[in-house]
């Protein structure tokens, strides 16, 4: 990585002294180009936004003539708006009809804090159940639910009333009583290194929930549309959440997030109080617009019933390397693990000087992240896995 990089130089806030650093000029498919010509291979889909790769010509066809149209007009609800309309259509047309109303905001975190105020409002409770290695934002409700203290421990206060529970364990799911407001949960945890719950496990906390009139949030931020195989990973598990969460890829590359609940339940941010939640950028047009063709595009190619192979292709070339201890995912969401972050951080360098775009997860050290764009073509895997291999074994 490169310390002191000029981005540091000019007037933008960073995020770490170790930034990739990269000049990136353009971008197509699985590939950036940096200012110097060099192409890099993108294997993470910019940290799971890009799952129909880059520059999706359909996508910005559709932005292009929404902003021959117009963008912002008004505060969100209180103008009619065809691309909201549109996006709103597309979506819960995938989804159950107990999902059937989508209130767009502006990012995956965002979308998290109106599902917690949501669950308040319809429950009239305050506690709230979040998991061990959860991993829901930044803002500070987002955060209050999130689980790796290094991270949130400078920003304390947070929200009260929260207790965590062990992710995939039935014994835990009795913590869930009828004080509980919600419990939000990623489907498929990523932070913590793509953790895949049972299925008996998913059943069971569905049931209690039920039992105690608790709001089930599933927060598929990172593993929804299609990154997990299926359009939404809790299909895989044959339940259905109170709430649902959504963000990252939903945008096909502009920033949105998108809570989803059922008609009498959002209508509830409407009355007591009136404007309940309110967010002036909320279900943006051009966004939406993008939304839309993103959702469009998906379906008329079919992307998400070649994920599975995909991944599987993937899971057997790396599965194979002695260097690998173990590797977790479901379609094109991966977590390998190595002997140590030092070893993780030598592969991740390799494969970035050599075109290839790994990353770290926060809170798993030893494990580096895959999420190529679900557009990813069989040559391309083949490409990325050698190199990946490659540098695997330059580990001692």
């Amino acid at each position: 990585m490169k310390e002191n990089s000029i981005l540091l130089d000019q007037h933008l806030a960073q995020t770490t002294m170790y930034p990739f650093a990269l000049e990136i000029v353009h971008a197509d498919g699985v590939w950036l180009t940096e200012k110097s010509g060099k192409k890099y291979m993108d294997l993470i889909s910019g940290v799971g936004v890009s799952n129909l790769g880059h520059g999706n010509q359909y996508i910005n066809n559709a932005i292009k003539k929404q902003i021959d149209q117009h963008m912002h007009v008004m505060v969100y609800g209180e103008y009619v708006q065809q691309s909201q309309i549109d996006a709103a259509r597309e979506l819960t047309d995938l989804l159950p009809d107990t999902l059937d109303t989508c209130y767009f905001v502006n990012s995956g975190t965002e979308a998290n804090e109106a599902a917690l105020k949501l669950a308040k409002r319809i429950t009239g409770r305050t506690q709230m159940i979040s998991c061990i290695g959860a991993y829901h934002g930044n803002t500070h409700g987002s955060m209050s639910v999130s689980w790796n203290e290094m991270k949130k421990s400078a920003f304390r206060p947070l929200l009260p009333g929260v207790e965590f529970i062990h992710f995939n364990v039935i014994e835990d799911l009795e913590l869930i009583t009828d004080d509980v407001a919600c419990v939000i949960m990623e489907t498929i945890q990523g932070d913590a290194g793509i953790r895949i719950p049972d299925e008996a496990y998913m059943k069971a906390l569905r049931k209690r929930c039920s039992e105690t009139g608790t709001q089930l949030i599933f927060d598929e931020i990172q593993c929804g549309l299609g990154r997990a195989g299926t359009n939404f990973a809790f299909e895989q598990f044959d339940i259905v959440p109170d709430i649902l969460t959504l963000g990252k890829a939903l945008g096909g590359g502009l920033p949105v997030g998108c809570v989803v609940s059922s008609k009498q339940k959002m209508q509830l941010f409407t009355v007591n109080p009136m404007l309940g939640h309110i967010s002036t950028f909320a279900g943006h047009p051009v966004i939406c617009a993008a939304v839309a063709a993103n959702l469009q595009w998906m379906k008329m190619q079919q992307v998400v019933a070649n994920v599975h192979r995909k991944g599987e292709v993937i899971s057997k070339i790396l599965g194979e390397h002695p260097k690998v201890k173990a590797i977790r995912h479901r379609g094109l969401f991966f977590a390998i693990d190595l002997s140590s972050a030092d070893e993780v951080q030598q592969v991740v360098d390799y494969c970035l000087s050599h075109g290839i775009i790994t990353f770290w997860f926060l809170s798993c050290p030893a494990s580096f992240r895959i999420a190529p764009p679900l557009t990813i073509s069989d040559e391309e895997i083949h490409f990325a896995c050698q190199i990946i291999s490659d540098g695997l074994s330059i580990l001692k």
